[in-house]
């Protein structure tokens, strides 16, 4: 009762600091130099955020344990789980990111778009049956099933929560831009209002809060999409052709945004983002938890089915969407100089207040915000996770109870939702889909190939998996950091010492010999038990009959 009654007024607090931020900033997103509040799209902004906190007090009331904050009890259904999972992947970096990478560079944003989506098959054919069967809570009960527990979760716990920072910036830095151009709040203290949502996200509604914001969000932001893109088709005579000519001429001729090769220009980024992209997605923290909220293998190959379909689905609305904004949004009210009220990542909410007024402007930023709360809650809760559940009640207690290992999550929460707006704060120039594929470069060295090693190469060893593990989450985060944009852009240290933004190429190549090498040369009594454990773990991975694991601490 004491939770529910301190959520009432978390709420109440979050509800009231909207609409004082809109009235002390007055500021009309269509001409800010007018400085007249939008009301018609703050109000329904506030109404959509209260929604979503109602549905956080009602999941509060529901969870009651481990597997309830973990998992949302595992009483998800696998069309309920596709939504949701759809949701995760339809976020700030989706809407906001692709649409404005479209919007900047034309063909060769639909590049983030294809490379999100060709992830999925792995996940459908080779993953998910697999990973319902072994796993409970997170994907590092999958990786150490049959390993020694202790260093294989420490290097998952790791290995995701480097994910979930990086995918947390983008989500941020999203949710702040949107807020500073709605309410024209200063984008620091935004950053810090979503924060404290997220917090009281999943502190108090765990997975289940978390899971039906996803659900109505995505269906909201399906629909929000499909009328934006109609609407675009509709002014351009539903041609094609016309839409294409038409930005072009906006761009005063430039035909450069038909083509590829702009944004990524030479062979080895091109493929290193591919393989970021493809073999990222196969091992993001938040997106593998979900497959633990269904009851069970049948439902999440239904998941992976229906979440790629809408997917897709989305991606062909961004691209539509991009250059509709390149063909449509051009009057001066959105424009400071040349360059776009709010930056590239606002070219969707331009658009949707050209096409629907300010009504649908508040709709589509209310729906875009609701993106970005459910997308950071779910990678919050992904990091927390791998905090109690791996580190704490696997590695340091491993007697612990569910409500220790519960509370642990959530003071973890706290942790994470503090590290995400200092870092959403330091990121603020950068673009959110690129940020993105930085996360999905590190998901891609360090947690798929350990994974998907362990579920298929029956001579893979504790050692192997720890030390691939280990060289390809270190080298991932080593070259990120000593690449184009962070050493160069962001710490302004000089020419970059590793020339690609995308080194994924290399760090994936690095993890999968560094797992293959130190397996095989591996001849220890613990290498034996790992190998002779991997027939017990196939069976129960096709099976989900069997022992929790075989493995020993």
């Amino acid at each position: 009762m004491k939770q529910l009654f301190n959520l009432k007024y978390l709420a109440a607090f979050a509800l009231l600091l909207l609409p004082l931020s809109a009235m002390s900033s007055g500021i009309d997103v269509a001409a800010p130099t007018e400085k007249v509040t939008n009301w018609p799209a703050i109000s329904m902004f506030i109404i959509f955020v209260g929604f979503t906190l109602f549905i956080t007090y009602w999941a509060a009331q529901r969870t009651k344990s481990a597997k309830d904050f973990y998992a949302a009890g595992g009483g998800i259904t696998g069309m309920q789980n596709g939504l949701a999972i759809a949701g995760d992947y339809m976020s700030a970096a989706s809407f906001l990111g692709i649409t404005g990478m479209v919007y900047l560079k034309g063909y060769d944003g639909l590049i983030f778009a294809i490379g999100f989506l060709v992830g999925w098959p792995i996940i459908l054919f080779l993953m998910s049956e697999r990973l319902r069967n072994l796993g409970k809570f997170t994907f590092a009960d999958v990786a150490s099933y049959r390993f020694q527990q202790t260093p294989i979760r420490v290097l998952s716990a790791f290995g995701g929560i480097a994910v979930v920072i990086l995918y947390l910036i983008a989500q941020m830095v999203g949710a702040g831009k949107l807020i500073e151009l709605l309410f024209g709040l200063d984008f620091n203290y935004a950053v810090v209002m979503v924060g404290i949502l997220i917090i009281a996200y999943v502190t108090f509604g765990g997975m289940l809060a978390t899971t039906w914001v996803q659900i109505i969000k995505a269906v909201l932001l399906l629909s929000g999409a499909t009328f934006i893109a109609l609407a675009v088709m509709y002014n351009m005579d539903f041609s094609f052709e016309t839409l294409f000519k038409t930005a072009v001429e906006t761009r005063d001729g430039d035909m450069n945004i038909l083509f590829s090769g702009g944004f990524v220009s030479d062979p080895v980024n091109a493929i290193s983002l591919g393989i970021a992209l493809m073999f990222g997605t196969a091992g993001l923290p938040h997106i593998l938890m979900r497959f633990f909220t269904v009851p069970d293998a049948k439902e999440a190959r239904k998941s992976v089915f229906y979440a790629t379909g809408f997917i897709g689905y989305f991606y062909i609305l961004a691209f539509i969407i991009g250059f509709g904004a390149i063909a449509m949004v051009v009057a001066s009210e959105y424009m400071d100089g040349s360059k776009l009220i709010g930056g590239n990542n606002m070219a969707a909410i331009h658009l949707s207040h050209v096409v629907g007024g300010d009504y649908f402007l508040g709709f589509i930023s209310a729906v875009a915000f609701a993106t970005i709360l459910a997308v950071v809650s779910g990678l919050t809760l992904a990091g927390a996770s791998a905090i109690s559940h791996d580190i704490y009640a696997n590695v340091i207690n491993k007697n612990a109870t569910d409500e220790q290992e519960t509370k642990v999550a959530r003071f973890a929460t706290i942790v994470i939702g503090a590290l995400a707006i200092l870092f959403g704060i330091g990121f603020k120039d950068q673009n959110i889909a690129f940020v993105v594929a930085l996360a999905f470069t590190i998901a891609a060295s360090a947690n798929f190939p350990v994974l998907i090693m362990s579920m298929f190469w029956g001579n893979m060893t504790t050692r192997g998996a720890v030390i691939g593990g280990w060289l390809g989450l270190v080298s991932a985060v080593v070259m990120v950091i000593l690449g184009p944009v962070v050493w160069t852009q962001i710490l302004a240290m000089g020419d970059p010492i590793v020339p690609y933004k995308f080194p994924a190429l290399f760090t994936v190549v690095i993890a999968f010999v560094g797992i293959w090498f130190f397996s095989i040369t591996d001849n220890s009594a613990r290498a034996k038990q790992d190998r002779e454990g991997f027939e017990a773990q196939f069976i129960r991975s096709q099976t989900g009959i069997g022992a929790e694991g075989a493995s020993s601490h």
